[in-house]
């Protein structure tokens, strides 16, 4: 199933946090925090959301880090997804 997001909307997907600290102390999943790095999987088209004119600065295939409570999250052909807008990444991991 391919997924498109309206106007602002990103979808993206986690990418899973360490299991273990650095010191090498295993950490249990109720233990880990919610990740907040993720990748793009599809972009919006931007356009005209509240009145003001949204340009999408990120592309799929973008890793970002976002606000830890924002999007809402999906669960689509056994794969776990969230939809976020735009103004709630708050950066683009570079190499």
């Amino acid at each position: 199933m391919k997924l498109k997001p309206l106007f602002d909307r990103i979808v993206i997907q986690h990418i899973e946090a360490a299991e273990a600290t650095a010191s090498g102390i295993l950490l249990p999943s109720k233990a880990q925090e919610k990740p907040q790095t993720a990748k793009i999987i599809a972009v919006g088209t931007g356009g005209l959301v509240d009145g003001k004119e949204i340009k999408i600065e990120v592309k799929p295939g973008d890793t970002i880090l976002y606000s830890k409570y924002a999007g809402s999250e999906f669960k689509i052909d056994g794969e776990e997804y969230v939809i976020i807008k735009q103004n709630d990444i708050l950066a683009i991991v570079e190499d």
